[in-house]
C-alpha cells in the first residue's frame, strides 16, 4: 500500500516539475489549403503522457478566421482522419463543388424560363399549420375546442 502512495506522490511531483519545462509550441507544417490557411501538428508522444496529437491552423494575414475551412482539413483538425488531405483530393473535391454550383444555376435558370416562380417562404406561427375539417367538428357545435 505504501508503494502505491509513494508512486502517486512521485507522479505528482514529476508532473509539477515538468510543467515548468518549456513547451514545444512550433508544430510540424502539414500543408496549406487554397484559401491560404497553414496547418500544423504536434504529434502524440505517449512517453510524455500525450496520447493525441495537437492540431491547429493559422489563417492568412488579415483574414482572422473569417472564411470557412475546407471539409477535408476540418476532418483532419477534428481527428476524424489520421492523414492530412492530399492536393489531388482537395482539387478534385473543389472541382466537384464548382460543378454542382454550375449545375444548380442551370437548373434554376431552366425552371425560371419554364414559368416557375421563386419559392415562397411559408408563414410562421400557428396559422401555417394545416386545418383538417375532421378534427374541427367539435368546434362548430357548442363544445369548447380542445387545446
Amino acid at each position: 500500500m505504501s508503494g502505491q502512495s509513494r508512486n502517486v506522490y512521485w507522479m505528482v511531483v514529476r508532473n509539477f516539475i515538468n510543467s515548468f519545462k518549456p513547451r514545444r509550441i512550433r508544430g510540424n507544417d502539414m500543408g496549406k489549403d487554397y484559401i491560404g490557411n497553414s496547418y500544423f501538428e504536434i504529434p502524440a508522444d505517449p512517453s510524455e503522457g500525450k496520447r493525441k496529437p495537437t492540431r491547429w491552423y493559422n489563417p492568412p494575414k488579415g483574414q482572422d478566421f473569417q472564411d470557412p475551412i475546407p471539409a477535408e482539413w476540418e476532418a483532419w483538425l477534428r481527428m476524424r482522419r489520421q492523414e492530412p488531405p492530399t492536393e489531388e483530393e482537395i482539387t478534385k473535391n473543389l472541382a466537384i463543388a464548382q460543378m454542382k454550383k454550375i449545375n444548380a444555376a442551370k437548373i434554376e435558370a431552366k425552371r425560371l424560363a419554364e414559368g416557375g416562380s421563386l419559392p415562397t417562404i411559408p408563414e410562421k406561427g400557428h396559422q401555417s399549420f394545416p386545418i383538417y375539417p375532421d378534427y374541427h367538428a367539435g368546434e362548430s357545435q357548442n363544445e369548447p375546442p380542445n387545446k
